[in-house]
């Protein structure tokens, strides 16, 4: 395939790059100031709010071919969240007149706690203390956009309540819209095994939109 990663250069969107690289798939690397040495990686200058370069950057051109599928994992810091509302529906739009796929790497707060199903993750001060509710807030205004647009072909993940650089174990549990834990009672996944899933999921999708993931210990089945 080749697929497109729109906010290329964080956390999240250079290990998809590395992980979609080592599977042989081609990669748009997408962002404001892109770069690569990997000769499947073609790297494209592109604001995720600016409609017209992501349209040109997923349609393709003579040297790159057009993306089959767009990963969206942009973040702000400070959070934004005007800014990833606009830009996630500029990238739906887009996708849906173009007929690729797009994958939402959101946020843990979209999900429902684990122990109350009532009561989202963004609400939960278990997981998210005040001073990152506007974050949680901005994943969950984030997907109620995706879940508003009724032409996309589209899937959120939201990755578990901790998720930072670490080893790619390649060990993983899938859910859907509940936060999961591992055996330990941690909720919480390496990047790296994050973008094992994201590929695991372009390349075999599941019927599921929502999506959720956790480190998956080699003791727990």
């Amino acid at each position: 395939m080749t697929i497109a990663v729109l906010g290329a250069t964080g956390m999240v969107g250079s290990r998809v790059i590395a992980e979609a690289g080592a599977r042989g798939h081609q990669v748009l690397a997408l962002s404001r100031k892109p770069a690569s040495e990997d000769p499947n990686v073609t790297p494209i200058a592109v604001d995720a709010t600016d409609a017209y370069a992501v349209r040109e950057a997923l349609a393709g051109s003579p040297s790159n071919g057009a993306a089959d599928a767009v990963v969206l994992s942009v973040r702000t810091a400070p959070v934004d969240q005007e800014f990833l509302v606009g830009a996630t529906r500029t990238v739906l739009d887009i996708a849906a007149q173009l007929g690729i796929r797009v994958l939402v790497v959101g946020g843990a707060g979209t999900l429902r706690s684990p122990d109350d199903h009532d009561l989202l993750v963004a609400d939960n001060p278990a997981y998210v203390p005040a001073e990152l509710r506007p974050i949680a807030a901005a994943g969950v205004a984030q997907l109620r956009t995706c879940q508003a647009h009724p032409g996309a072909d589209w899937a959120y993940l939201s990755p578990p309540a901790l998720l930072e650089p670490g080893d790619r174990t390649g060990r993983y549990r899938r859910g859907t819209d509940t936060l999961l834990t591992s055996a330990d009672g941690r909720s919480w996944i390496s990047a790296e095994d994050l973008a094992v899933a994201v590929l695991d999921e372009l390349e075999t999708p599941g019927p599921e939109r929502r999506i959720t993931v956790v480190h998956r210990d080699e003791s727990r089945p």
